[in-house]
Order: structure tokens, then sequence, then C-alpha cells
């Protein structure tokens, strides 16, 4: 079975409000790219991906005027993808949903969100004290994770996307502002990430299979305010010390390594200056998931060597989106 994650680039934007694609040269939501150049190149990549389930990070807005599963749904069509089932989890107010887009034919699967009071569903609030002053402060999601119970012929699987908060100081005048605004992002987006370990270690403990997929904006060494708290959200998500651990070869892998070369999933435009790129995206797995063998793959153009290979692909990754799929091949 192939299951992949995928942060869009404003995938809303190639939609109306009846979930119809606006495939024409208007400007999409990516710098200089046109609509019908970013629509012409996810569905190459989707159709070159050929998986069995993607998660879909910034997928097509849910409201009262927008239904993102039957934008989805019209996506999968207009392309002839074999994923023609979609779900949407909680909706948020950003137009950036969570949402599984899978092969109805392969696997059934069902938004299932899970909770009680030590660790309350992703649509609530959690209590932790983040500012360290003894109060308790309220910690909402933005864009709440998706759990999905899957059911495969050989058995069920649990699935959990996430979206985590950026840490980027939006908004700050200067450079002092800057600094406080990363902190304080940076403590609440480690509170969601100790939220969604509980959650965690609560399948882990039932024994249930489980994939922790999505943008988590953030990685080991990622930033300098990472000295200041320790450890990043994905080692905290990952599990520390000697308790059971999700497992992610990439993060492995940049974990082990504070210099040289690191996989990287994004790549960000910056005017007038080089592109940036970072490890933001994941596929985590549980040891029951792991034992069967698993093979990772980031489809970054100029990394893995099939993608660059094939020039039309590598052109469509580059349209597509500031992020690139990252793919998991396992038996299931």
């Amino acid at each position: 079975m192939r299951i992949a994650t995928y942060n869009i680039e404003w995938f809303n934007n190639l939609f109306d409000d009846n979930g119809l694609l606006i495939a024409d040269g208007s400007w999409s939501g990516r710098w200089d790219v046109t609509r019908a150049q970013q629509t012409d190149a996810l569905g190459a990549v989707f159709t070159a991906m050929d998986a069995d389930a993607v998660m879909i990070i910034e997928a097509p807005d849910s409201s009262r005027k927008r239904d993102g599963t039957l934008a989805l749904v019209e996506f999968a069509r207009y392309f002839g993808l074999r994923t023609t089932a979609a779900i949407v989890g909680f909706q948020n107010d950003t137009q950036q949903e969570i949402a599984l887009l899978y092969d109805p034919a392969v696997m059934q699967a069902v938004h299932d969100p899970q909770g009680d009071d030590d660790c309350p569903p992703f649509d609530n609030k959690f209590r932790m004290d983040v500012n360290v002053d003894a109060a308790p402060d309220i910690i909402r999601w933005s864009k709440p994770p998706l759990e999905i119970a899957v059911t495969t012929p050989n058995g069920p699987l649990r699935l959990i996307g996430v979206h985590a908060k950026s840490k980027a100081p939006h908004g700050a005048r200067n450079a002092a502002a800057a600094t406080r605004l990363s902190i304080e992002n940076r403590r609440k987006q480690l509170a969601q990430c100790i939220w969604l370990r509980k959650r965690v270690e609560a399948h882990l403990a039932a024994g249930d299979d489980l994939i922790v997929l999505g943008d988590f904006n953030d990685g080991p060494g990622l930033d300098e305010y990472e000295k200041l708290f320790g450890r990043s959200g994905v080692e905290i998500v990952l599990g520390e010390g000697n308790g059971m651990q999700l497992f992610d070869p990439h993060a492995r892998m940049a974990l082990g390594r504070r210099l040289g070369a690191m996989p990287v999933t994004a790549r960000f435009k910056r005017k007038g200056e080089p592109y940036l790129q970072a490890l933001l995206d994941y596929i985590m797995v549980s040891p029951g998931l792991r034992a069967k063998d698993p093979r990772w793959q980031i489809w970054h153009p100029f990394d893995h060597p099939l993608c660059y290979a094939n020039a039309d692909l590598r052109e469509a990754l580059l349209l597509a989106s500031d992020h690139f799929p990252v793919v998991l091949d396992i038996a299931l």
C-alpha cells in the first residue's frame, strides 16, 4: 500500500464555490503560477504517485459556502485518479483544511476523533502552562488534526493528519517583536505536539497500528529557539526516553546530524535571495508497522533520482507547491 502526505500551497484557490476547478490563466495563490499551471502540475504529481491514500495538508476549504470533499472528488474525477473518496475532519477558519483522499476499493475510512479528560478532542482546548507563570494557558489548534479509522484487507489502521502551528513571527514590526513572537509561537507549537503525543501514547498503549503524518512546521535543529526549550515538536511526537516511539527515517537522520546534508521536504522562494529549504513534513509509524519493512521517499525534484530524470514530473513538482510529497510504501 502507498500512503503519502502532501502540503499543497493554496489548493483552495483552484476551485470555485461549487467545487469545480478553475483551470484558467488567472493567478493562483502561488507566486507567478497560474491556476492552469498549478492544476495541471498537481494532476501530473498525483497521477505519478498513484497513492492509495494521500493526507492533504492545506486542502480546499470547507465552510458554509464551500465543500472541501466535493472539491477533492472533482479533482480526482478531472484527472481520472482512483482516489475517488475524500474526508475532511474538523473544519477551521483558515481556508486550509486537513483531508484524506483515498481509493475506496483498497480501504474504507471514517473520521473518528478520540478524546477524554486528559487528552480532549482536537477541536476542543488543552490547558498547559506554556509561559511558566503557574497559570495554565489555553491551547487550541487552528487546524485540528484529522483522526481517521481505516479498514484494510489485513486489519485496522489509524491515521492522524497534522498541520502544526507555524513558528514564523508574522506581523512583527521589528527585531524585538520578531523574537518575542517566535518564542511565543514555539511554546504554542510545542504544546500542540505534547497534546498530540498524549493521543499517540493512548494508541500505542492499545496496540494500534498508527501513522502520524503531515506538516509539523518544525524539526530537529530547525531554528535557534529550539535551544531555549531543548527539543523540537517532532521529537516530542516521536517519543523520548525509554517509552514506545514512532519512527521516521528522515527525522532520525536530522536528529543524528547537526552539520552536513539533510533531507528536505519544502522549498520556499525569497525575493532576491536563494531558496530556503527545510524538513517539515513527516510520516511517523508505530513499532508494529516499522517491522513490516516500510520504505520512505521524499519526492524532491532535485534529490530524488527518478523525479529528477523525468523532466515533466520535475517541473510539475516545482509548479504544484512549495512542499514536496512524502511517500510511504508498506505491506498492508
